[in-house]
């Protein structure tokens, strides 16, 4: 195949497997398809932004794509908010990290999540951007998507500091943890400056950049460092980076696209090397993320002792045990195509149905395990240990990724958000589309 083919075919597939996650009904989108799990509001996000994209290309006709998006708006919004332990989806405008798939309440005692809401609140804003037309459904899902953002109580979680905590829950309080630094909550702090009305101040911004600079680093080229590529990829699925900067990439002459491309770099250069030796490490077998893993457990490796885990953030110069997930991969794509593209075709060239089918790609996979507990995954000949399940906050920005190097349709429809346009702006970004570039 060409690579344009190539990337298409995972995309098409890709989506095909997260539209099999969602329930028809509630429109909720499952946190782990097939095994049955609790709905993941971040998933939710992603499947509301991966329709617009279905729409685009043929796969899914507007009115059923309007539909899905429907339900879940009416789903969410239906649910109670309140400060109970059950039976309600939230409190003050923020959700539950995980939702029961059928009636939009919280599952178990996960926490309320800062992080998870605004990844919500972004797909929500997309479809309200993408279902334009005058279709009364269409109409319906601009009301719930505007009641939904207004909904948002964010001094709630805004802690003296002038930062997010991570999250609340009625049993526990406010989690004492703050969103500080380079990491996946820049789209957080930008939707809570640009909301209509909002009470956090533009300090927000520079509180959150004071944690920048622990995170530099000068090799293999300067960039903001944050080991998982899902940090590069979150925020930026939803804007475009290029030629926008704040004071501090405008003092050091980078943006935050660059930065990410300098990151999917040193994730190569990493495997390169590969200080771990780990199977199959090389320029075109990389990818290092959040993902599902081979299990909690030790393992002996050569001369040393291995920790393997299960569900875990893996990432360049931060914990590593051998485990490559191809989101970490195709959701670079718009960064740095000529690493991603090789790296995809390589996956599927040494291990094809083992890690790649007809909704996508598995979760992850790891080449050096050939022995593990059955509870995570499987071992199979010359792959070595792949993962169960596909996992909604994977597969979603795989596709939304794909399509912003392909036709940049997610970037240009926030470009037109006028609440991304002022959280920018009062986080003291200028350039590219904000100065009319591009």
């Amino acid at each position: 195949m060409t690579d344009d083919d190539l990337i298409g075919q995972i995309q098409a597939r890709t989506f095909a497997g997260l539209a099999a996650a969602t329930d028809p009904v509630s429109g909720l989108t499952a946190d782990r398809w097939p095994t049955p799990s609790a709905c993941s509001i971040a998933a939710v996000g992603f499947a509301l932004t991966a329709w617009t994209v279905g729409v685009s290309r043929g796969w899914m006709t507007r009115d059923g794509a309007a539909g899905l998006t429907l339900r879940a708006l009416r789903t969410l919004t239906g649910a109670p908010q309140g400060d109970q332990t059950s039976g309600v989806s939230g409190t003050r405008g923020w959700f539950y990290h995980f939702l029961n798939m059928d009636t939009g309440h919280r599952a178990g005692t996960c926490e309320l999540s800062t992080i998870d809401t605004a990844l919500l609140l972004a797909g929500a804003l997309t479809a309200a951007r993408a279902f334009d037309g005058e279709a009364e459904a269409e109409a319906e899902i601009r009301r719930l998507v505007k009641g939904m953002v207004a909904a948002v109580d964010w001094a709630f979680m805004l802690r003296p500091s002038g930062r997010f905590a991570l999250g609340w829950s009625p049993e526990a309080g406010t989690i004492p943890y703050e969103w500080r630094g380079y990491n996946e909550a820049m789209i957080l702090y930008i939707l809570a400056l640009g909301a209509e009305g909002s009470p956090v101040p533009a300090g927000a911004w520079q509180a959150w950049c004071e944690g920048y600079g622990q995170s530099w680093r000068e090799t293999p080229a300067p960039h903001l460092a944050f080991g998982p590529m899902f940090g590069h990829q979150y925020s930026q699925l939803w804007i475009d980076f290029r030629g926008l900067r704040d004071p501090f990439m405008a003092e050091r002459g980078l943006d935050y696209f660059e930065n990410s491309r300098r990151a999917v770099l040193a994730q190569q250069a990493y495997a390169r090397s590969n200080p771990g030796r780990w199977n199959g490490y090389n320029d075109q077998l990389w990818g290092l993320t959040a993902c599902d893993g081979p299990g909690e457990f030790l393992q002996l490796r050569g001369l040393s002792i291995k920790r393997f885990r299960a569900y875990s953030a893996r990432g360049a110069f931060d914990f590593d045990d051998g485990t490559l997930a191809p989101t970490a991969v195709a959701a670079s794509l718009p960064f740095a195509p000529e690493a991603v593209i090789p790296t995809l075709r390589r996956m599927i060239e040494d291990h094809g149905a083992a890690i790649y089918g007809p909704h996508g790609f598995q979760d992850a996979f790891n080449p050096s395990v050939t022995r593990a507990p059955e509870t995570h995954g499987e071992v199979r000949p010359l792959t070595g240990w792949v993962g169960r399940d596909m996992l909604g906050i994977d597969q979603g920005p795989i596709v939304a990724m794909i399509e912003n190097h392909r036709s940049d349709l997610v970037w240009r429809l926030m470009r037109d958000e006028p609440v991304i346009r002022r959280g920018l702006e009062r986080a003291g970004f200028t350039g590219g589309w904000l100065g009319g570039e591009g």
